[in-house]
């Protein structure tokens, strides 16, 4: 069976709190976004499982970054408890010293989990290279 309208509204609105999870350091909350055997992968490397997942944004919290991820353009596929999705990202970063921002795309497999949309798969990729990312983290700390 197809995804419903609710389907896909629902897998945007995980990417939603996925955002304000991390965005307002929240590592439990993210990693709750995920399937407990789920992964992330980024220029920053690949987490996998529940705690992996809420050290890195355990890390991500600490490092003072005020961030906002903001996704859009999403294209939801799938049937039944199965889905895939793609978006586009944009990372502001901002703080007294400047702002900066890194555009990517996040590539997602999902899984229905006890009624509830998780990621099992999130990979992000950035239009940038690894190190002019850090690049860009490091001049808007």
């Amino acid at each position: 069976m197809p995804l419903t309208t609710a389907d896909k509204l629902e897998i945007q609105e995980l990417g939603a709190r996925y955002n304000h999870a991390i965005d307002y350091g929240h590592p439990k909350a993210w990693a709750d976004c995920f399937t407990p055997d789920g992964c992330f992968i980024s220029p920053q490397g690949q987490q996998d499982g529940r705690d992996a997942l809420i050290a890195f944004a355990a890390a991500s919290a600490a490092s003072a970054l005020s961030a906002r991820h903001w996704t859009n353009n999403w294209v939801i596929e799938g049937s039944g408890d199965d889905a895939t999705a793609t978006c586009y990202l944009n990372l502001i970063n901002a703080d007294n010293a400047g702002a900066s921002i890194v555009t990517g795309l996040y590539r997602d497999r999902l899984r229905r989990v006890d009624g509830g949309w998780k990621f099992t798969e999130r990979n992000v990729t950035t239009d940038i290279s690894a190190e002019e990312l850090q690049a860009a983290l490091d001049t808007a700390r």
